[in-house]
């Protein structure tokens, strides 16, 4: 069985992404990770290239920025090393820029994929999620976020990145077949020091909307302010990827909320009812359980 990593990456250092900590913590099961650097204004490229010469392949990429509409643009760049990857291989590991697989749950991700090779009605495995906000201490419960997502596909070159490269899509727009594992993808995209975050803010919501939208709704300021978006939070009990250890270390600002006043929202009851009484999960699904 042959697998590989892909992932994009652009301006990794200015938006603080953990996008090492993200390659490195899929490399143990990837026999080559596929790595589509866009040019960047900081030393994005360097960072990439010092991971693993024997085990990451760049390809460098021009982002289209006249993309404006859905987050486009990251799908096609994520497309771009998915394309890369060479026919020989079986499994498609997809990382984006900020998330990272904790090292414990690796040899289910193996074993599924060993389990499904010959199974060709499984066009991938689906993840669970863990998306922290604030700090490293705080994971967002509401419906707001999303809760499982497809990280692992076949090489199959009908299958491509799907709107703003969440999930994916093959053929006309058919959702995928896929197979639930136990394993958490940590989203670690709401965690980055304020100023950089704030930044991020500015730039990125540019690839979902155009000047004028992005002038009324995105507030100008030196620092992101988290408290004035939070949505319902909890405190995170378990242990972070071994990988993260250092960045954990560094982390040189404080967010705490009070989480006793967590209020869920009438949606979020709704949904509640519905999956623990009727085994029935609302909402939005780009994919196919089987």
């Amino acid at each position: 069985m042959k697998v590989y990593g892909f992932t994009f990456i652009r301006n990794a250092i200015k938006y603080d992404y953990p996008i090492v900590e993200a390659i490195r913590s899929i490399l143990p099961i990837c026999d080559k990770v596929i790595v589509a650097v866009g040019d960047s204004e900081d030393g994005t490229l360097s960072l990439i290239q010092d991971i693993d010469a024997k085990k990451i392949e760049i390809i460098h990429t021009q982002w289209d920025d006249s993309l404006r509409e859905g987050g486009k643009v990251l799908a096609v760049e994520t497309d771009k090393a998915f394309q890369h990857i060479p026919e020989d291989v079986d499994w498609a590991f997809y990382i984006q820029g900020d998330e990272v697989i904790h090292e414990k749950y690796l040899p289910e991700v193996k074993d599924a994929m060993t389990r499904y090779l010959k199974n060709p009605e499984v066009d991938g495995l689906l993840f669970k999620y863990l998306h922290f906000y604030g700090s490293y201490d705080y994971v967002g419960v509401s419906s707001n976020w999303y809760r499982h997502e497809i990280r692992v596909v076949r090489n199959n070159k009908n299958i491509y990145s799907y709107r703003d490269a969440q999930g994916f899509r093959k053929n006309n727009n058919e959702k995928l077949k896929v197979k639930p594992i136990d394993a958490y993808i940590y989203h670690y995209g709401w965690v980055r020091e304020p100023e950089s975050m704030q930044r991020k803010q500015e730039t990125f919501k540019k690839y979902w909307h155009d000047d004028d939208w992005v002038e009324k709704n995105v507030v100008k300021a030196d620092e992101f302010d988290y408290s004035k978006n939070i949505t319902e939070l909890t405190k995170f009990e378990g242990d972070h990827p071994q990988i993260m250890k250092d960045r954990l270390e560094r982390i040189n600002w404080q967010f705490e909320m009070d989480i006793s006043f967590n209020r869920k929202s009438l949606k979020d009851k709704v949904k509640i009812f519905f999956q623990k009484y009727l085994n029935i999960e609302l909402g939005y699904k780009n994919y196919k359980k089987i």
